[in-house]
Parts: C-alpha cells; sequence; structure tokens
C-alpha cells in the first residue's frame, strides 16, 4: 500500500497549502467587504452632507425669491392704496431678502459663479431699495404716470433681473443635486457588488476548503480502512498459500492416479489386441495345416475375414493405442522436465509477450478473421519461458475454441492489485459448462465437443506453471457465450513463492 505523510489539514504539503491559501484569500476577501463598507459609509456620509447643502440652498433661493415678490407686491399695493402696512411689509420683505442672502453667501462660499451671482442678487435688491426709496413720496401727476408706465419701471425690472438669477442659480443647484444623488446610486451599486462579490467568493472558498477537507478526511479513511483490510486479509492470504500448496500436492497426487491408472487403459487395448492378433494367427495357421493334409484350397470365409479386416484393424488399433501412448508419456515427460526446470526471473513488460505470441498466431487469426486487442498490460518480474507458454496456451484456446457462424473476438486486458499483477484473456468462443471450470484444469480432462486436436494437458500445464511462479489461473466462462481466464502473478518473483 502506497503511503502517504499525514499533515495537520491534510492529506500531504500541497493539500495543506491549498487548504492554507484557501483560507486566506477568504479572509482577504471579508477584508475586502469591511474596506467597501467603510468606504461607502464615509462617502454616503459625505454625498448625504453634500445633498443637504445643496436642499439648503435651494430652499434659501426660494425664501429669497419669495420676499422679494413679496416686497414688489407690497409695493404696488403702497402706490395704488397709500396705506400704511404696506410700508411695513416691504421693510419686512427686505430685511428678509438682505438675510436669506447673508445665509447664501455662508452656504456657496466654495462656489465662486454662485457668488458672483449673490452679488448680482445684492446689487439688483439695492438698486430696488434706491428706487423704492426715490419713489416712495410721488404725489399727483408724478405717481400717476408712475402708475400708468408700472410694467416698465426700474423696480419691476429689478425683480425680473433677481428672479432670472435665482432661476440660473437654482438650476445649477438641481444639476448639482442630479450629479451628487447619481453619485450616491453609484457607491451604493458598489457597495452591492462588492458585498455580493464577497459573498460569493467566500461561498466558493468555502465550498473548495469544505471539499478539500472531505476528500482528505475521505482518504484517511480509506488509508485506515485498506490498512486494517490489509492485516484481517494477512492471515486469508497465508491461508490462501497454503491452499494453493495442497492444490499443488493434489495435482501431484492426480498425477500419480493418472499414470498409475489412465495410462493402463491403452495398454488394456493393445492386450487386448494382441489377443485377437492371436487367435487370428491360430486361424491361419489351422488353416495352413488343413492345406498341407487336403490339398490346397482357397481361404474359406471366417479365415478371409480374419486374414482381410480383423488383422488389419486390430493392427490399427494397436498403433492408435500406442501412439497416444506415445503423446502422454511425452507430456508427461515434458511436464516433469518443466518442474525441474530452475526459474530464470527477469523483467516482462507482458504486453510485449502477449504481442509477440499474437504475431507467431496471425496467420490463423487472418484466416479465421478473429479480431484480437491487447490492451497495456503491467511490467513483472518472472520467469520469460513460463510466462510464455502460460499467454501462449491461453491465446491459443481462446482461438482454437471459437464459435462457429459467429465473428471472433478476443481481449487481452490486465492490471495491478495489492502488488500483484494479472492478465485476463477474453474472448466471445463456445464457452464452458460450470460443471467443467475447475475439470478442464485436470491433467487428460476436455470439456465440451472434441473436435480440436489436443490431449486435455495444455491448461493443467499452465496452472502448474502459474503455481510455480507463485500465481494461479482463474476462470469464468458462460456456455456459448464465452470465456475469460485470469492469469495472475506477483509483480516480482521471489524463490520462496515458487509452489512445487
Amino acid at each position: 500500500m502506497e503511503s502517504a505523510r499525514l499533515s495537520a489539514l491534510g492529506r500531504d504539503t500541497r493539500a495543506s497549502r491549498l487548504i492554507i491559501l484557501l483560507l486566506s484569500v477568504g479572509f482577504a476577501a471579508l477584508l475586502v467587504a469591511a474596506a467597501t463598507a467603510f468606504y461607502v459609509q464615509r462617502q454616503n456620509e459625505t454625498d448625504a452632507r453634500m445633498v443637504a447643502h445643496t436642499l439648503a440652498v435651494e430652499a434659501s433661493l426660494g425664501a429669497f425669491a419669495s420676499a422679494t415678490e413679496r416686497m414688489e407686491t407690497a409695493r404696488r399695493g403702497l402706490i395704488l392704496t397709500q396705506n400704511a402696512q404696506f410700508a411695513t411689509i416691504i421693510e419686512e420683505a427686505e430685511a428678509n431678502s438682505r438675510a436669506q442672502l447673508a445665509t447664501l453667501e455662508k452656504l456657496i462660499s466654495d462656489n465662486p459663479e454662485q457668488q458672483m451671482r449673490v452679488r448680482t442678487l445684492r446689487g439688483h435688491l439695492d438698486a430696488y431699495a434706491e428706487h423704492y426709496s426715490k419713489t416712495l413720496g410721488l404725489r399727483g401727476a408724478d405717481r400717476q404716470s408712475l402708475i400708468d408706465s408700472f410694467s416698465n419701471d426700474r423696480g419691476v425690472l429689478a425683480v425680473r433681473a433677481s428672479r432670472a438669477v435665482v432661476e440660473s442659480m437654482l438650476a445649477d443647484e438641481f444639476a448639482l443635486l442630479r450629479e451628487r444623488e447619481e453619485r450616491q446610486h453609484r457607491t451604493q451599486r458598489l457597495f452591492t457588488t462588492t458585498l455580493i462579490a464577497t459573498g460569493i467568493l467566500l461561498l466558493v472558498v468555502a465550498a473548495a476548503t469544505l471539499l478539500l477537507v472531505r476528500r482528505n478526511l475521505v482518504d484517511l479513511r480509506s488509508s485506515r480502512m485498506e490498512l486494517r483490510r490489509l492485516n484481517e486479509g494477512l492471515e486469508e492470504l497465508v491461508d490462501a498459500r497454503t491452499g494453493e500448496l495442497q492444490r499443488a500436492n493434489a495435482e501431484i497426487q492426480r498425477f500419480a492416479y493418472i499414470v498409475s491408472h489412465d495410462l493402463r487403459s491403452p495398454l488394456v487395448n493393445v492386450m487386448g489386441f494382441t489377443a485377437e492378433l492371436e487367435t487370428a494367427r491360430k486361424s491361419i495357421a489351422g488353416y495352413l495345416e488343413k492345406g498341407e493334409s487336403e490339398g490346397w484350397q482357397a481361404p474359406d470365409a471366417a479365415t478371409r475375414l480374419a486374414i482381410e479386416e480383423d488383422l488389419p484393424e486390430s493392427i490399427g488399433f494397436i498403433r492408435t493405442s500406442t501412439q497416444k501412448m506415445d503423446r502422454l508419456i511425452n507430456a508427461i515427460l515434458n511436464l516433469s522436465r518443466q518442474g525441474r526446470r530452475t526459474l530464470a526471473p527477469e523483467t516482462l513488460d507482458l504486453g510485449g509477450v502477449v504481442r509477440a505470441i499474437v504475431g507467431s498466431l496471425q496467420h490463423r487469426i487472418d484466416e479465421t478473421g478473429t479480431v484480437v486487442t491487447v490492451e497495456e498490460l503491467p511490467v513483472v518480474v518472472n520467469d520469460r519461458v513460463a510466462v510464455e507458454q502460460i499467454l501462449s496456451n491461453l491465446v491459443e484456446n481462446a482461438l482454437k475454441y471459437l464459435q462457429p457462424g459467429r465473428a471472433g473476438t478476443i481481449s487481452v486486458t490486465g492490471g495491478t492489485d495489492l502488488g500483484r499483477a494479472w492478465v485476463s484473456v477474453t474472448d466471445n468462443g463456445r464457452g464452458i459448462e460450470p460443471r467443467d471450470h475447475e475439470r478442464v484444469f485436470d491433467l487428460f480432462r476436455r470439456s465440451g465437443v472434441q473436435d480440436q486436436q489436443g490431449e486435455g494437458i495444455g491448461l493443467a500445464h499452465a496452472r502448474a506453471l502459474a503455481y510455480r511462479l507463485g500465481g494461479n489461473i482463474e476462470i469464468q466462462s458462460e456456455l456459448g457465450v464465452g470465456s475469460t481466464f485470469r492469469l495472475i502473478l506477483p509483480l516480482v518473483w521471489q524463490s520462496g513463492e515458487e509452489d512445487d
């Protein structure tokens, strides 16, 4: 199992640094949000003061305009009625107008353009007051002339001029008010945008941090579970290795049984048909004796049958049985030699080994139209000859036992698991019945239709070699669907793993 250095926050230093970085980003985002909130608050206070200032200027201008209008209205009443109360109103309105101008001078002290207009208003007010004092005592024809030409009166013109100046000042103040309100809105939008962006960033940082912490916790939990599983499986592994040794011993016992039982069958045939030959020989001998005593005659039917059929048939059975015995004995000798051969482990690219085997079978692959795919396979340290024999047997069997009438496909895949390599040879051939899954690994045992050459030795030999290499061969097969033979080997063969 791959060991990993655990740190305080994560499975390794890189994960810890990433978590710290994310937390730092989140803290920085909070600082930015706080600074933005402080800036927006200060800006809002400034904008609020400016808006209040503008509103105060507008109010003062309105009060000044109202006072001048009131003053002019009272002057007209005085001219028309000569009522002394209008004079009092004029004096109060003039005083109010001058008070508003004084207030305006203070409010617009930072605006030179508006200051010039205030001075203009003061000039108009002074001109109006001077003209009022001159016309205050008019009587008779002079008074009537003033009334007749009142629309062009200097006082009226001064009021109109003041009204125009006030309107221009109000227009500027309205523009300033709109500008300051727009700035308030921009500041508010900036605050809202910053708040939303900070919230999203914090959510992302929190999610990423939680994901990393969760992944590290899962990795830690998985490592602990794997360690626990390995510890718990150690005894099972010892039991499995013991079972493999027991299977090897059982294989030896089956081999002894085969030598003492199955190899006797051809000998029985030889002995039986030898007796037939002896009987036929006696028939011929008797015929010859009879011919000598009675003179030569053509063979009778029984003699002719013995000569033309029984004798050749018996000889043929003897030849077949002796040939089979010769093949079996040679196979047993080969197994014996392989068992005694010293293994020479070397680095093997199993992908290269399988591709070389496929290349040697390419002619037959092309003839059958079979599609063979070889995926990436692991690299092991083991005996080349034994591994080549095992894989060659598995690939050849997959090619040999294809399903007639169906396009053949053979796939060779592999990988590693818990320090062991595996290679699977999968085909879509005839398949094997479940009851024969283990029997096919017995010597001289075959399954299904026997329409291919063979003595039932290949898989038995392959599994025996796999045992000796510290591995095993497993089978998964379904009749009529296909088979998968899985070779399992240690990544690095050790002499203590030899099962012989």
